[in-house]
């Protein structure tokens, strides 16, 4: 691998892991056309750490008060009475419970999506290596195109955190541990799934990525064992370019795709992915 293919890897890879395009599709492509094929596949787990810590620092506000809210609910006594409270201290009370009603659905998504993400991993991938090839990625990229494309069939939801429950958090759980099929796009069918289920665009979208934090950090632990495959066919310094470009680029995408999710645009990435699909089946 080059200094200039490993940046191009790590482009993509902060590109494509937030907007709705499926990064895991896009790097199967890329590494296919460049020659690429026996990179190990904790590379792209590494490229996704650097994704990761994106999500920390777009995210960092809501996440510090998703934290200091679990804290308080954990640790620290209050007064049930909010009558005597201030217009000030009841507003962050408030929020306070909105940043808390994330912590339960996180959890139960994040625990469906461990198992069936796990079992598609070790019972089909593994056993089934055409399901990694290039010609099924470009199915999963039209797949993906298509449930785009039903979005906006979705009438604007009105649940917020607090409404998220456990029914609409086993569903998006669902919909991320489907993600690991290379070609579907993580982000894009959690964000719909979120949409579908009545939550309001900037909720699924909040959701959607703060899922990935304990999604990335799985993959990460499942693949570590393939640290000395890595090193042996991609030097620290080109890990490091792929792992900085990939970094800022997600930094980037993540700020775009809240603006277009807040709009309602999620339908425009459809037809992107119709061609790429099409032409991963024309090319494979």
């Amino acid at each position: 691998m080059t200094a200039l293919k490993a940046i191009l890897l790590g482009l993509i890879q902060g590109i494509a892991e937030f907007l709705p395009i499926s990064s895991s599709g896009h790097l199967e492509l890329a590494k296919n056309l460049l020659g690429l094929n026996e990179v190990p596949v904790l590379f792209d787990v590494i490229l996704h750490i650097a994704t990761l810590f994106a999500v920390v620092v777009v995210l960092r506000k809501r996440i510090a008060a998703i934290i200091v809210a679990l804290w308080n609910f954990l640790f620290v006594k209050k007064e049930k009475n909010l009558k005597g409270l201030t217009k000030t201290q009841k507003k962050k009370d408030e929020e306070e419970r909105e940043n808390l009603a994330f912590v339960l659905p996180l959890l139960i998504a994040t625990a469906i999506t461990a198992v069936l993400g796990y079992s598609i991993q070790k019972f089909l991938l593994e056993k089934f290596v055409w399901l990694n090839g290039t010609k099924i990625v470009a199915v999963n990229l039209l797949i993906t195109a298509g449930i785009l494309g039903l979005t906006t069939l979705a009438k604007p939801g009105t649940r917020g955190p607090r409404e998220i429950g456990a029914g609409r958090a086993a569903f998006i759980g669902l919909a991320q541990g489907i993600g690991v099929f290379s070609g579907i796009s993580r982000s894009g069918i959690t964000i719909s799934a979120g949409l579908f289920s009545g939550l309001t665009r900037e909720t699924a979208g909040e959701m959607s990525f703060l899922l990935s934090i304990p999604a990335i950090l799985g993959a990460f632990i499942l693949t570590v064992k393939d640290a000395a495959a890595v090193i042996s066919s991609v030097s620290y310094g080109q890990l490091a370019l792929a792992f900085l470009t990939a970094f800022f680029a997600g930094i980037a995408s993540l700020k775009i795709l809240l603006k277009i999710i807040k709009n309602g645009k999620l339908f425009w990435f459809a037809p992107y992915l119709l061609i790429v699909g099409l032409l991963g089946l024309l090319l494979a």
